[in-house]
């Protein structure tokens, strides 16, 4: 799953406007322009830019900050390196979802996992019990979180 595919999903589950998207990096002390913002939401289309590692993690970081409130001290710094494990982290993070809201969203998208391999996803890399988040599941996550968006709303 792409870094711009994540970051238009994440865009339409919240229903933000490129305004609040810029808003959403500089709670993370990042400047990024509309035209930025643009060509991230173009890439798929083939004219656009990629999104990488470092301004996803600074938007997910931004998205932590408006959903929780900034929290003491220095601003957490953006990794430089991001996979799926650390996306779903930041969101569950963002959303501040225990693990059981966070298996009942995974089985509004039919992915049914016990308490253990949820805590196996956030496990460090080198640990003997980590496993792996794979796009079908974060997609799987991001998917279950719009639904239930839209079940609050309506």
């Amino acid at each position: 799953m792409s870094n711009n595919d994540i970051f238009q999903r994440i865009r339409h589950t919240f229903s933000l406007d490129d305004n609040a998207l810029i808003d959403i990096f500089a709670l993370a002390d990042v400047t990024v322009s509309a035209e930025q913002v643009a060509a991230w939401l173009a890439h798929d289309a083939g004219d656009g830019a990629e999104l990488s590692d470092p301004d996803l993690a600074s938007f997910l970081n931004g998205l932590i900050t408006l959903k929780r409130g900034k929290s003491e001290g220095e601003q957490p710094k953006p990794e430089s390196n991001l996979d799926n494990n650390k996306v779903l982290q930041k969101l569950r993070i963002a959303l501040n979802l225990k693990a059981d809201e966070t298996l009942d969203i995974l089985r509004l998208s039919d992915i049914h996992l016990s308490k253990h391999e949820l805590s196996a996803l956030f496990r460090k890399a080198d640990n003997k019990h980590f496993r792996v988040c794979s796009d079908e599941l974060l997609q799987g996550f991001l998917s279950g979180v719009h639904q239930r968006m839209q079940s609050a709303e309506g």
